[in-house]
This record gives structure tokens, sequence and C-alpha cells, in this order.
């Protein structure tokens, strides 16, 4: 199989993938739940003993994420104030994000330290893959260089899967544990979070294969 089917493939997974976690959370958003994610998140922290992070509002929608740097919990406007289990599901996950932190989980450590580098390769990676492409009898050796600063970027698609995987993985246990979710609903958000984390899976193939065509590229070059 060559590299344009597979790239071609995963595109087609990613569009169905989205498609079934669109239908998922529209599907469980209309399913009632005791608590807003709001203040799911505030009683997930409370139950760790975590007291310096801030449960907020932000727009948009399926926006959600967690800061380090000012230490806040980011919810999206459907899942702030909503009381279904899709904003539960959602809430409880970017919580788990925030006891990661404070629990110096090794994962999401590493992958904050590389946020730096990662954000530099972003911006500049396409403009030197290009210039190395149109100036590779001048300057052969750039292309490799954007080839490095892609693989980084690989790198971190695949150091966000187990961040992602456990974060869920505290979510759905604490729901439970907590008896917000029962034995009909534990399995709504654990659906949810797994189609949510079928997105980073195929993400990271995704931007593997995009470096194994770009290799190829500077290697025909």
């Amino acid at each position: 199989m060559g590299i344009w089917t597979a790239i071609i493939i995963v595109m087609v997974l990613s569009a169905v993938v989205q498609g079934i976690l669109t239908s998922r959370f529209n599907r469980y958003s209309a399913t009632p739940c005791a608590l807003s994610g709001a203040e799911v998140a505030r009683r997930m922290l409370e139950a760790y003993g975590i007291h310096d992070v801030k449960v907020v509002s932000t727009n948009g929608a399926l926006t959600d994420f967690y800061n380090p740097q000012n230490r806040t919990i980011n919810l999206s406007e459907p899942v702030y104030g909503k009381c279904t289990i899709a904003a539960a599901a959602v809430a409880a996950h970017e919580t788990g994000h925030a006891i990661q932190d404070y629990q110096d989980y090794k994962p999401l450590m590493f992958r904050s330290k590389i946020v730096p580098v990662v954000t530099f390769c972003n911006a500049a990676v396409m403009w030197v893959l290009l210039a190395g492409v149109l100036l590779i009898q001048l300057f052969p050796s750039l292309i490799w260089i954007g080839i490095a600063m892609f693989a980084v970027t690989t790198l971190f698609s695949f150091v966000t899967l187990p961040v992602e995987i456990n974060a869920s993985r505290r979510a759905t246990l604490w729901l439970e544990e907590a008896g917000i979710t029962d034995a009909q609903t534990t399995p709504m958000a654990k659906d949810a979070l797994k189609w949510a984390a079928y997105t980073y899976v195929i993400a990271a193939i995704s931007s593997l294969l995009t470096l194994f065509y770009y290799i190829g590229i500077a290697r025909r070059r």
C-alpha cells in the first residue's frame, strides 16, 4: 500500500470518527445529569484536595481545555452550565488533566516541557519544508531541517495519546465512584470520551504518515 493510499484512508477514517463523535455528543447531550459540567469539575477538584485551580467558561463548542500555565479548567458553553452526561464527561476529562498536573504525571510533564519547541516548529515548519524543496540543489540539508521540525510535531502527537487516554480513564472512574453516573450512564460517558480519544489517535497516525511522505520526497530529490 502506497503512502498516498494510506493518507487517503486515514483522512476518510478521520471524517468518519469526527462524524460519530459529533453524533455521540449530541445524543449524550440530551441525557440529563444531576450536576452541570462546572459543578462536576469543582467537585472533582475538591475530592482530590486541589484548591488553586479555577473553573471558567470559554466561548465555542468542544473548545474545552486545561491550561497548566494559569491553572484553569476552561469549559465551553455547552459544557460549563449544562447538566448532561456529555458535559459531565468532558468536564471530568479536563479535570483529569488538572489532577495529572497536580500529581506530576510524567507524560504530561514531558508534553508541557516541549510545548515551546512544538509551537515554534508548527509556525515555521511549512515554510522551511517549502524552501527546502525549492532550494534542494543549493541547500540540500534544508529540507532535512524541515523534516526534523515536523518530526517534533509528530512526537508531540504521540506523547499526547497517553495523556488524553489517562485523563479519560480518571474521569470515568471518578464519575462512577462519586455516584454522578450509574450503570446506565457510565457507559455513555466512556463512549463519548472513547470517540474523542480516537480523534487523537487518527491525528497521530496522520502526522506520522505525512512525516514518511516528506522523508520520501527528500530521498527522491
